[in-house]
């Protein structure tokens, strides 16, 4: 079973943009992802495939279930293996920063992505 990258957020829209952006790396079967557009779905989705989503990128700001809320269940339930969990906001304020940081992120990015950066650290923490 291969690792996936599970993308978190309420805009529909991502999906196509990481599938047009990551085009060559989902091509060369070097990159999967998964996408939930809820914190709820993808804890859904977290229970349904168990060990598979080696990282989390997750947007901060959802309807219901906020991605903060979304990082500390994980933190705090899925341990096997632990999953990598990098937060996107549109919102780059310190109170969101380290309120993410105290909660286990492993990472933290603002909106808009810079995919060049985003690839980079990706592909260095699905090939470690």
């Amino acid at each position: 079973m291969s690792k996936k990258i599970l993308v978190v957020d309420d805009e529909k829209d991502v999906q196509f943009l990481f599938q047009q952006r990551f085009r060559r790396e989902i091509r060369n079967e070097e990159m999967q992802f998964a996408f939930a557009f809820s914190g709820e779905e993808a804890l859904e989705y977290l229970d349904n495939n168990p060990q598979e989503a080696v990282l989390i990128l997750s947007d901060i700001n959802m309807p219901g279930m906020s991605g903060l809320e979304l990082l500390g269940n994980i933190k705090s339930n899925y341990t096997e293996p632990p999953p990598i969990v990098m937060m996107i906001t549109a919102y780059g304020d310190e109170e969101n920063y380290n309120a993410a940081m105290r909660l286990g992120a492993d990472d933290f990015l603002t909106k808009p992505l810079d995919f060049p950066i985003l690839k980079d650290r990706l592909k260095k923490v699905i090939i470690e």
